[in-house]
């Protein structure tokens, strides 16, 4: 049996990273447009990308197996991204991840229409208490929804789309198909909205957007030795970490206080996510696994998604 514990550290270093890096996304939001600062992320993540692509031996072309699942699914990743950028830019952090943090329960919904899943009655409670605690966070009728909250559940529904995308077709799919796609679709959508949206950046924040594609990269090699080293229900809870990081950048940096709702509210959706995670990792109880196969997190475009990359290596199946 594998000592967990590495895999666990690589995985808390992981998303304290991850973290870092929606902290420089958000000091930048406020100059420049998420058009902008996604398409120099990816810019400068292409040739850390095209280096690890390379390492697909696979003989065959990039043509998609199948082709309207690979579209739906980039064109997931690319809204997904943009929507999540937005959000860090005008939400407070912890009121974003307490959001995004739906996306296991969302995944849980959409593996029944789109995988055949049946989810029991326990797992249905859990699902239905987290969008309770979602509900508790964004207060509809208390307080005024934004275009902000609206983006962070976009991107929640859309990471989850695109993970169970991935368990549907990844074992037909190559693994450079669904990394290369969703890369390539970001740099040529934000660059076509360059011209309309570009504003003069100084050396300094292209260094800044240079840093967040350098946290994304280091961030997904932390997850990828995590998931060598550890059991997918060890390593998916520890994502619920960032929300510590959450309030502690925000106050430190951006002054932000979060409500006792929003605490209450992602409590609420962090122990139904719990209590998914852990149910599924139980033999016999899901066909599919559709949370523990999400290995990735939603709004990152510099990153590899994390399962592609593990097939690409070999480690899993």
């Amino acid at each position: 049996m594998r000592e967990p514990l590495p895999g666990i550290l690589f995985a808390l270093m992981g998303f304290a990273l991850f973290s870092l890096h929606d902290v420089v996304v958000k000091s930048l939001g406020g100059a420049y447009t998420p058009f902008q600062v996604i398409f120099f992320s990816v810019l400068f993540s292409f040739p850390i990308a095209s280096i690890m692509l390379m390492r697909d031996a696979t003989a065959g072309t990039l043509r998609p197996v199948h082709p309207w699942w690979v579209a739906a699914r980039t064109a997931a990743a690319v809204i997904g991204t943009m929507s999540a950028f937005y959000a860090f830019t005008v939400l407070p952090l912890a009121e974003v991840y307490a959001i995004l943090f739906a996306s296991p329960l969302l995944i849980t919904l959409l593996a029944i229409p789109i995988l055949g899943e049946k989810v029991r009655l326990q797992r249905g409670l859990a699902v239905i208490t987290g969008l309770a605690g979602i509900m508790v966070v964004l207060q509809p009728g208390q307080a005024d929804l934004t275009p902000g909250h609206l983006a962070a559940l976009t991107a929640a529904i859309c990471g989850a789309f695109a993970s169970v995308v991935v368990r549907r077709i990844g074992a037909e799919e190559r693994s450079v198909v669904l990394l290369l796609y969703p890369l390539v679709a970001n740099f040529v959508i934000m660059g076509a909205a360059i011209p309309f949206v570009y504003q003069p950046m100084p050396v300094q924040d292209l260094g800044r957007v240079a840093l967040t594609a350098l946290l994304a990269f280091a961030a997904m090699n932390c997850m990828i030795y995590a998931y060598r080293h550890a059991e997918a229900a060890l390593i998916a809870p520890m994502q619920y970490s960032q929300i510590l990081w959450a309030l502690f950048y925000g106050a430190l940096l951006f002054q932000e206080t979060p409500s006792r709702t929003t605490l209450i509210g992602a409590g609420i959706v962090i122990a139904s996510g719990l209590y998914i995670v852990f149910r599924e990792s139980r033999a016999g109880v899901s066909a599919t696994t559709p949370v523990l196969r999400s290995r990735s997190r939603v709004g990152t475009p510099a990153a590899l998604r994390v399962g592609p990359v593990l097939r690409l290596r070999g480690w899993i199946r």
